[in-house]
């Protein structure tokens, strides 16, 4: 696990979409479900040591969701507090160009592809919403 000097926790994740295969012209995020915390967000999680973050972020989608994402614009960094202590969790916007291969474990049990608004909803952590906003102005879709 990776740590700043100053004690915080350092992660990294990425907002996963795609081109809906439903709804041409539209886009779909991928939130993923943590039995462990029975909550939906975006693949993150803490950086190895000397792992540069957008390396994390990718590797995360990988581990998390089975696809490969193709970074994108950076998207906020998300800081908070877990069990008092300061993490900061870095954000790219990532494309899955072509399908994955999701496989259930400990950490995700599943995912789920979602248009922007009901990804928005299904999101557990309110901080959370705020990087589906972020995508979509990245993108230009709003």
């Amino acid at each position: 696990m990776s740590t700043a000097p100053h004690g915080t926790v350092l992660a990294a994740g990425c907002v996963l979409w795609r081109r809906s295969p439903r709804t041409p012209g539209t886009i779909e995020i991928c939130l993923v479900h943590r039995p462990r915390y029975d909550d939906w967000s975006h693949p993150k999680g803490k950086l190895k040591q000397g792992e540069q973050a957008l390396e994390g972020a990718l590797r995360e989608v990988r581990e998390e969701t089975g696809h490969q994402g193709v970074p994108g614009p950076v998207l906020p960094t998300v800081r908070y507090l877990v069990d008092g202590r300061p993490k900061q969790v870095s954000y790219w916007a990532a494309e899955a160009p072509a399908p994955g291969r999701f496989t259930p474990g400990r950490e995700v049990d599943r995912i789920a592809w979602l248009p922007p608004d009901a990804a928005r909803r299904r999101i557990t952590e309110p901080r959370d919403r705020t990087l589906v906003d972020a995508l979509l102005k990245a993108l230009g879709t709003r």
